[in-house]
C-alpha cells in the first residue's frame, strides 16, 4: 500500500518549516577540538578532559574560566557543547590556574573530580602558550 501526500500549499509550507526546525548534526573530528580554552587572566577553576570523537580518536583538553563557581560548571558546559558535535567527554580531574601575563601556574584539586595530572595540563598549555612561563604544584586548593 502506498501513501500519497497531496501536494498542497499547506503541505509544502509545513514540510519546509519542519526542515528548518530540525537541528543539523555535524560530527566533529577530534583534530578540530581546541586543546585549550581558558581565561586571559586571573585565578580560576579548570578541568582536564579526555575528549573522544566518533572514530574513537581521543586527546586531552584543558578548559577553565573565572565565571565557574564549581569545577562541574566548567566540565558540564564543555560536555554539552562537544556532545552536540559528536564528541564524548570524560573529566580526568581539576584544579586551579593562575594566569598573569605570560606567567601561568597550575595547582590544587577539585573536590568533585579529584586532582588533575597537572604535569599533563602544563604540557598541553605549553603548546598553546609557548612563550609563557608555566609552573605546576600539587599544593593548594
Amino acid at each position: 500500500m502506498r501513501c500519497i501526500i497531496p501536494k498542497t500549499t499547506f503541505t509544502a509550507k509545513f514540510l519546509s518549516a519542519l526542515g528548518r526546525a530540525l537541528p543539523v548534526f555535524q560530527a566533529m573530528s577530534i583534530k578540530e577540538v581546541p586543546d585549550v580554552e581558558i581565561d586571559d587572566s586571573g585565578i580560576f577553576k579548570y578541568v582536564l578532559i579526555k575528549a573522544t570523537d566518533k572514530d574513537n580518536q581521543s586527546k586531552n583538553i584543558v578548559r577553565g574560566n573565572a565565571s565557574a563557581e564549581y569545577h562541574a560548571n566548567v566540565f558540564e558546559k564543555t560536555e554539552k557543547e562537544l556532545k552536540k558535535k559528536g564528541i564524548s567527554t570524560e573529566c580526568l580531574g581539576g584544579g586551579r590556574i593562575e594566569r598573569n601575563g605570560n606567567v601561568i601556574s597550575v595547582y590544587g584539586h577539585s573536590i568533585g573530580y579529584g586532582k588533575a595530572d597537572h604535569e599533563v595540563t602544563v604540557s598541553i598549555l605549553k603548546k598553546a602558550f609557548p612563550s609563557s612561563k608555566l609552573t605546576w604544584s600539587n599544593e593548594g586548593y
